[in-house]
């Protein structure tokens, strides 16, 4: 029972770890298969023994598993050992050659010992061997007449003579082989005189070394190709000299490769892509044309397979070279990323078709034309930096749509113009020469993914898209001294962007660019999703966000740069609102403590500081409604940020928070009222807005309990002198439509023509009143 449990436990047991626990221990169960002793039928019976169906699932399963690791531990062996087997296999082939060499010597010494032995000088096969009897007594008949075997031996030398002259080469292998045969049999029945067996011997082993050399020295002749080619070192390899029949063929291919490439000389005007074309076709139908014969004479002995893939690996590598001096060398040193990648693409195509015959060698030429590849990649990335920073510097910063039946690239488009006008972005000059130029970047990129260049794309057009930004932020007035820290900006010049519009279209530029304009251009480096969505250009990026986890998380980096240029946006118009040009504040502490020291009528209404903020964002959102069509949740979030900015600045300072909580003089009643009232109209537009945030209510609830506690230090209850909350709301929406230029009845009592009226009935006794009570 115990084994039962056993075994089931460790057929169940695959089932229950993490795959990253079970890797190792499979690797260490594979240790069962090794031994010589291993047992298929015992290990069966072990594992299926009293197994219901679940168990045996499992312990399949569980097979499986090992199964797959033990490929990948041949995988990993192999991968790690093919360099030490490669050369195994050629010091195996060599040392075939030198014994067959040895083996000639020894043949040929061995007959000189015998004759030496029997006091016979060997000078032909001349015998005379009367009434057909040996010596030894032993009959000559050996499958023939004792006549026709003497006349035979008699001939044998000429006729091999005679057919070496002619070049009858399978004439004389069949001859060779004749030869061999009664020779073979005349040792095993003793039917000849020694001296005459080892004259026979002698005389097969000189003609089959005159007829290698006559083979090699026609296969080593420029002008024996093709069959003629093909049919000397096949007959060569017959002989036994495989190894010197595999080198003479692969050098008559590397002799014929070379003649021909003689021809092809590249001038200083021919088209790259032409050049590639024609020495891809040549040197790839070589290598194939020598796969093919190998294949057929040789077959797939390992040794001569590894000889041919070193052979072939050796033509691509010069191949390289030689299109990488004259083709790609100029293209990439220009920056010229789209003749590059068409030279890549046309060598890769020839070099793909020897796949079929064997050979695998994609990875070689990939390896060769990846830096110059990088080179024009990096080149053409600095000429779209620097195209863009040179229409900055003039660029008015003024919105407008490409050109209608024109594409994004700048390309002729065959889409309609209907479909084109359906969604037009519209950026500054600077940004659509940047977007075009992107578009360009991203065409024909299949070559750059098989090179796996496709993060180094991402990453190069990421940094110049920093470079851009960077030239944005300089664009703000007061901007320049932070943005000169950041990398990549350089002392380029920009055109400043005076106006509130011209500032808000650095945005709008940015934004369009990194949310949806560059992440649709990177969507080509998915071949699927483009192929899907190729045809369907009506389609927003928001319709198909980027599946791939690498270019979502490109994209949230863009979305991160176009956060520095907001930060720099609402920092430059927060300070504009809190300072002024002498560097005094708009927002002080006296601003309230002051106001109970006072004789005149007060006429309740948000100070003009928070007037001022109201007034820039209506005119901001009015803008934002024009220029952000589509997009208007990235102009709340600008306006947000802005006010965000505003208030947390206030919360944080600690000169007014000094005096308002530690100052000599304490926040009375009206000053407290004010300020309330100054809170709740940023509550009030905020919410009106729709950009009132959790972190904004917040702050302002938190500076509004801060304001409380100070004024309760003084001993008065702060809610007993601040009016209700309906007062502050009447108060807030008066003052958002009068600063909006839409003023409304209050109570009767308003004038439609006079949108400067004040709040009198609100009298500072009225409010005292209300406190007290």
């Amino acid at each position: 029972m115990a084994s039962k449990t056993s075994s089931r436990s460790r057929a169940t047991a695959p089932a229950k770890t993490s795959s990253k626990e079970t890797a190792p221990k499979l690797e260490e169960n594979l240790n069962i298969f090794k031994s010589d002793k291993f047992d298929a039928d015992a290990f069966v019976n072990s594992k299926c023994n009293s197994m219901n169906e679940k168990e045996i699932r499992q312990l399949c399963s569980y097979l499986l598993d090992l199964k797959k690791a033990s490929a990948e531990e041949m995988r990993r062996s192999v991968y790690a050992n093919y360099t030490a087997f490669i050369r195994t296999s050629k010091e195996i082939s060599d040392l075939e050659g030198e014994l067959l060499s040895i083996r000639n010597l020894l043949s040929t010494q061995a007959t000189l010992i015998h004759g030496l032995a029997d006091g016979v000088h060997v000078e032909s096969l001349s015998i005379a061997v009367p009434n057909g009897l040996y010596s030894n007594g032993a009959s000559a008949d050996v499958g023939r007449d004792p006549s026709d075997l003497d006349n035979w031996l008699i001939e044998f030398p000429d006729i091999l003579d005679v057919l070496l002259a002619e070049r009858r080469v399978e004439e004389a292998l069949a001859t060779l082989d004749e030869g061999e045969r009664i020779a073979s049999e005349a040792k095993e029945k003793d039917s000849l005189p020694p001296n005459v067996l080892a004259s026979l011997q002698t005389a097969i082993t000189e003609c089959r070394q005159r007829l290698a050399n006559q083979l090699a020295d026609a296969a080593s002749q420029p002008t024996t190709r093709g069959s003629e080619l093909r049919a000397a070192i096949s007959a060569l390899k017959k002989l036994g000299d495989g190894p010197r029949a595999h080198r003479l063929l692969l050098q008559s291919h590397s002799q014929r490769l070379q003649s021909n490439m003689q021809n092809l000389r590249p001038s200083s005007t021919s088209y790259g892509g032409a050049y590639t074309a024609a020495i891809s076709q040549l040197v790839f139908s070589v290598v194939a044309q020598t796969a093919t014969d190998c294949n057929a004479i040789f077959g797939k002995e390992p040794s001569y397979s590894s000889k041919l893939v070193m052979w072939a690996t050796k033509q691509t590598e010069d191949f390289a070279i030689l299109v990488k001096r004259h083709a790609l060398a100029s293209s990439a040193a220009a920056g010229g990323l789209r003749a590059a990648a068409e030279c890549v693409q046309i060598a890769l195509g020839h070099c793909s078709l020897l796949e079929a015959r064997g050979l695998t060698l994609c990875p070689v030429l990939l390896k060769l034309f990846r830096p110059s590849v990088e080179q024009a990649l990096d080149a053409n990335l600095k000429r779209i930096e620097e195209s863009t920073a040179a229409l900055a510097a003039a660029d008015d910063w003024d919105l407008s749509s490409s050109p209608a039946g024109t594409r994004l690239s700048g390309r002729p488009s065959s889409t309609s113009v209907n479909t084109l006008t359906a969604y037009q972005p519209k950026l500054s000059s600077s940004a659509q020469r940047f977007n075009s130029m992107v578009q360009d970047f991203f065409e024909d990129v299949e070559p750059l993914l098989t090179m796996q260049l496709g993060g180094k794309m991402l990453e190069g057009l990421f940094h110049v898209f920093s470079s851009y930004v960077s030239m944005l932020i300089r664009a703000l007035p007061g901007s320049m001294e932070e943005e000169a820290n950041y990398e990549g900006s350089g002392n380029k010049i920009v055109r400043m962007a005076e106006t509130e519009a011209q500032q808000m279209a650095l945005l709008a530029n940015a934004s369009l660019l990194a949310d949806e304009l560059l992440p649709r251009a990177a969507m080509k480096l998915t071949p699927v999703v483009q192929t899907i969505y190729k045809d369907d250009p009506r389609r927003r990026p928001s319709d198909r966000q980027n599946r791939n986890p690498e270019q979502r998380e490109w994209k949230r980096r863009l979305a991160s740069i176009v956060d520095r240029l907001k930060d720099s946006f609402c920092r430059q118009h927060a300070l504009e609102l809190i300072f002024t040009e002498d560097g005094d504040s708009h927002l002080t502490p006296d601003m309230y403590i002051n106001m109970d020291g006072g004789v005149e009528e007060i006429e309740w209404f948000p100070s003009p500081i928070f007037q001022e903020l109201y007034a820039k964002l209506f005119r901001m959102s009015s803008i934002a409604a024009e220029m952000f069509v589509g997009r208007e949740r990235f102009s709340t979030m600008l306006l947000m940020r802005l006010t965000e900015t505003v208030i947390l600045w206030l919360s944080e300072d600690p000169t007014f928070w000094d005096v308002i909580e530690d100052g000599p003089t304490p926040l009375g009643p009206l000053g407290l009222q004010q300020f309330y009232l100054d809170m709740k109209f940023v509550l009030a537009f905020a919410s009106q807005g729709r950009y009132l945030s959790r972190n904004l209510n917040r702050v302002v609830n938190e500076i509004i309990n801060k304001a409380l506690a100070a004024f309760s230090v003084t001993g008065m209850d702060p809610y007993s002198v601040l009016p209700e909350d309906e007062w502050f709301g009447d108060i807030c929406q008066e003052a958002m439509d009068r600063l909006s230029g839409k003023p409304r009845l209050a109570n009767g009592e308003r004038d439609l023509s006079s949108p400067t009226a004040s709040v009198s009935a609100q009298s500072i006794s009225s409010i005292r009143s209300h406190g007290s009570s």
